[in-house]
């Protein structure tokens, strides 16, 4: 089992500040340098970066003679509007163009299904599937490692080009391919040599790891999707509700939203 290795202290107190900001424990000014260097026992070249990567999310002001400053997050308009740092949705589709997302086609090649992949692909063995990995980014850098399935009959236009510039069910939307529904599960592993490397993270760190099984109108499966996911850059939403009687009431789930947080 591979050991957990620490993050940076940079990315510590990054993470730290971050989530007081988003907690509102900061009404205002943020606390300068030198009283974070004090703080967290780090040195100034660990504070600045911290702060840069906070200014460089919106989350904080910077100004000679003013300090640092908390950016306050917009005001939505209604009780329902969207949170405007997210991409809302639960498939890849509705990724929104205005945070600036970039993709990296790692991998692009045709193979034959192994048993596990014609399994829940519900393919021939060896018939040729399409396997894709991607890098998606915002501008604070790497948000997931996504790996991904298709058979070759729902796999038309997914170019290695075309990757680099839509969500795959975005195109494969426009090929035709009507998508009805998805399955996922959600759970937790450590980041290996190959992964770290192209998120930007320490070996053996944590990450959501994400398996999506996407069904067509006629439920076929179209799409199976491993997404390794930034803890502190991706997050899932879900409302709870209590249904049944007295003597057995349960919570039920309805999906709101699995955004990256910009």
């Amino acid at each position: 089992m591979q050991q957990t290795l620490p993050l940076p202290k940079y990315h510590s107190v990054y993470l730290v500040l971050k989530e007081r900001l988003r907690d509102g424990v900061y009404d205002e000014r943020v606390p300068g340098e030198l009283e974070l260097m004090e703080e967290f026992g780090v040195s100034r070249a660990t504070v600045r970066k911290a702060l840069e990567n906070l200014a460089l999310e919106g989350l904080i002001e910077r100004a000679a003679g003013r300090g640092t400053r908390r950016v306050p997050p917009p005001v939505p308009e209604g009780r329902d509007a969207p949170r405007p740092s997210k991409m809302t949705g639960l498939l890849d589709n509705l990724i929104a163009a205005s945070l600036e997302t970039t993709v990296k086609v790692i991998e692009h090649e045709y193979l034959p299904a192994n048993e596990h992949v014609a399994k829940l692909l519900q393919v021939d063995v060896r018939s040729q599937v399409l396997r894709a990995v991607r890098v998606r980014s915002i501008k604070a850098g790497p948000v997931s490692h996504i790996t991904t399935w298709v058979p070759r009959e729902f796999a038309g236009n997914l170019g290695r080009r075309q990757l680099g510039r839509k969500a795959m069910l975005v195109l494969m939307e426009e090929s035709g391919v009507e998508i009805g529904r998805a399955r996922q599960t959600i759970s937790a592993r450590q980041a290996d040599a190959s992964v770290a490397a192209l998120l930007g993270m320490p070996l053996g760190s944590a990450l959501l790891s994400v398996n999506r099984l996407v069904y067509d109108v006629k439920d076929r499966p179209v799409l199976w999707l491993q997404g390794l996911y930034c803890p502190d850059r991706y997050e899932y939403e879900m409302e709870l509700s209590r249904v049944g009687d007295i003597d057995a009431k349960v919570w039920v789930s309805k999906d709101i939203s699995a955004a990256y947080l910009g």
